[in-house]
């Protein structure tokens, strides 16, 4: 299992911005979506979440939403993320994270999730819609110890946001915006402001940024704020968009990667 503290650290100590992509499981299609997950981690990205697909995604917006209905469309099971991760494991020694929803997990069972999201070589998993109260509960079964991602708000008071960071032990995913995942016109001060302010309470992890980041733009904008940029709509898009065998998603990765290198301040006034 890779330590995703430690792997973020030695990227920022080197003047990166950890990029991190997500791709929903199945999506295309199960035959593509391993050429495309392969294609990904070679254009540059440093980690990836693989969201498994639910039929009602509350915190995504509709480019997700979509994608997630057509893989279950397609016949998308749990056992098919266990696959996807086994096979991106044998040739990658990158961070791999599944993202998804209560339902799913609870139906699976929990216990036996966990156990095999991290026996399928996961490095760690993010349940959106778990929030700090249901923690405990949710997670008695995690025997395996796979870490787990939570999620901060701008709405998140100084006193939760401490209490997130306690629990945590990979990095704290912060939701940049009020709202569902998508495209957003610019990141505002106001934005800044709440960011930086979050990043301040947190001690122990690193944290990162997602939600409404889509351009090299808004990656310039966030660097000084955060560790390292997560990325979903936007490359959900690229995908459903695809003319070209998908050389717009590499350029577009390569895009990324490039903004996400040398923009990593330390020390912010």
């Amino acid at each position: 299992m890779i330590n995703l503290k430690k792997y973020i650290s030695e990227l920022n100590t080197k003047s990166e911005l950890a990029l991190s992509i997500f791709l929903t499981a199945g999506y295309p299609d199960k035959k593509d979506f391993i050429k495309i997950a392969e294609l990904v981690y070679e254009n540059g990205a440093d980690l990836m979440e693989i969201g498994f697909p639910f039929s009602d995604p509350l915190a995504d917006g509709t480019v997700i939403q979509r994608s997630s209905l057509e893989a279950l469309r397609s016949g998308f099971i749990l056992n098919d993320l266990f696959r996807y991760g086994e096979q991106l494991k044998l040739k990658y020694n990158k961070p791999l994270i599944a993202m998804g929803y209560a339902n799913s997990i609870v139906n699976y069972g929990n216990a036996d999730f966990f156990r095999d999201a991290l026996n399928a070589g996961f490095d760690a998993l993010i349940v959106p819609d778990i929030p700090y109260d249901e923690y405990e509960d949710f997670y008695a079964d995690n025997i395996p110890n796979l870490p787990v991602i939570n999620l901060v708000t701008p709405t998140s008071t100084d006193k939760r946001i401490k209490e997130i960071d306690t629990v945590t032990d990979s990095f704290i995913y912060y939701v940049s915006v009020k709202g569902t995942t998508g495209f957003r016109r610019n990141v505002n001060q106001q934005t800044l402001d709440e960011m930086k302010r979050v990043r301040s309470m947190i001690s122990k992890n690193k944290m990162l940024t997602g939600f409404g980041i889509s351009s090299i733009e808004d990656i310039s904008t966030v660097s000084p704020y955060c560790d390292g940029i997560i990325i979903g709509s936007a490359v959900i898009k690229k995908i459903m968009e695809n003319q070209d065998e998908y050389e717009s998603l590499s350029y577009y990765i390569r895009e990324l990667k490039c903004a996400t290198t040398k923009r990593h301040q330390q020390n912010i006034d």
